[in-house]
């Protein structure tokens, strides 16, 4: 019987897709994450938008063209946030949320078997520890290693606190194990969570202690993205001891301290700065991207100004640019808000600004030569990333690891040159 598994938005939930492939393996299904005709879809939904949570409900439309008498199956944060809209549509045989994903496997089993009635809807309450899922089948020339789940942050504009539940660390034998299976088929693993800075304290761990015991796979390795308030030496040494490559990926969401407030981030825009700073000394090369949101309720045009002259001042090698989008339920949600237009004009002028960052940095590091992994081909030359999170296209054999020259911008990168 053929499965696929449709995973929608951040690391975390690919990381789970995986694993639900690796399970549904374990059961004789021919499972993959490559849309297709198939028997059974999971849909592994995301809610960090409005957006995400269309692009989620269309999901199930979207893969009943491939076979409309399919059996659909749904799961994720977007059905944690609304089970009933998604228990409704056609063919849809139940509905879960963020919780036990790793028994739905065996609710699809027993569901194939049972014939049960459709449109079922089992949400069940959010986990308060760390709910260990089945070693995943990696199918993507990287590899991604969920290292932790929820968050006790409750930024004012986000609702993924309310439907992932407060921060849970995985054990670090457990990753370790996944590290060191995953070695045998990558060169490079990504760390994920919800929020991965806040990996270690509820188990007696530490960032600095994952990054130490990590210093034993032979592969390179790089978080998905870090909060600027664990940024200090003592991360920073371990990182450059232990094979970790110098790229951040820091969420500043404003770069104006008033913005910051209304949020309810824990840091202020020179603060961030400094880290920055501190990054760069121990890193030179460093690429740090970010995430910057646009529009959130009461942002004035001053208030926006603030934040493109700082994301100028701190020079990012890229940035992911989002309109805001309210969440019912969340703290902004309640406030007044700027027009959708608005948002939008900000969002494009913020996305030229990171296009223009973009194609300085990666002009800063031509000839230079760095380590290219290449992932995949595409027209008839392989696509790869450097440690600093250069995107490289080159001769350099996809899952190969080799020295290249940087030459000159091509495409949406940099053309290598092997050395």
């Amino acid at each position: 019987m053929k499965a696929v598994v449709f995973s929608l938005g951040c690391k975390v939930n690919q990381c789970e897709g995986q694993s639900m492939i690796a399970e549904l393996r374990a059961h004789g299904f021919d499972a993959t994450d490559v849309p297709g005709a198939a028997d059974v879809y999971v849909i592994n939904t995301c809610s960090v938008t409005g957006e995400a949570d269309r692009k989620s409900r269309q999901a199930v439309t979207r893969v009943l063209k491939y076979n409309p008498s399919a059996f659909v199956y749904v799961c994720g944060c977007s059905s944690q946030n609304d089970a009933r809209v998604f228990a409704q549509k056609a063919n849809v045989r139940f509905v879960t949320g963020t919780a036990q994903k790793q028994r739905l496997v065996s609710c699809i089993l027993r569901d194939i078997t049972a014939m049960s009635q459709a449109g079922q809807t089992t949400v069940a309450p959010l986990p308060t520890q760390f709910e260990e899922m089945p070693v995943p089948s990696h199918t993507k020339t990287r590899s991604y290693i969920k290292i932790q789940d929820g968050c006790n942050n409750f930024c004012s504009y986000c609702i993924i606190p309310y439907l992932r539940g407060r921060s849970r660390s995985r054990r670090l034998e457990s990753i370790l194990e996944e590290a060191q299976a995953a070695a045998q088929t990558t060169k490079e693993i990504v760390l994920a969570g919800i929020n991965a800075s806040a990996y270690g304290p509820d188990i007696g761990e530490s960032l600095c202690s994952l990054v130490r015991a990590l210093g034993k796979v032979p592969v390179r390795k790089r978080f998905g993205s870090l909060e600027c308030t664990v940024i200090d030496e003592n991360i920073l040494q371990a990182m450059a001891e232990n094979g970790f490559c110098d790229h951040f990926h820091l969420s500043l969401q404003s770069g104006s301290e008033s913005v910051l407030r209304r949020m309810n981030r824990k840091y202020t825009p020179a603060y961030f700065l400094q880290r920055v700073q501190t990054i760069r000394k121990f890193f030179p090369h460093a690429g740090i991207t970010t995430d910057v949101i646009t529009g959130c309720a009461g942002e004035t045009a001053a208030e926006f100004e603030e934040t493109l002259a700082f994301c100028k001042e701190v020079r990012f090698s890229d940035m992911h640019v989002f309109p805001y989008s309210e969440r019912k339920g969340t703290l902004m949600s309640r406030m007044p808000q700027i027009p959708m237009s608005v948002r939008q004009a900000r969002a494009v002028r913020l996305i030229a600004l990171a296009d223009s960052l973009r194609a300085s940095f990666m002009a800063e590091e031509l000839g230079r030569q760095a380590e290219v992994y290449a992932e995949t081909q595409e027209a008839g030359e392989s696509v790869g990333y450097t440690s600093n999170y250069i995107r490289v296209y080159s001769t350099v054999p996809v899952g190969e690891s080799r020295t290249v020259l940087l030459k000159n911008l091509y495409k949406e990168g940099v053309k290598g040159v092997e050395v």
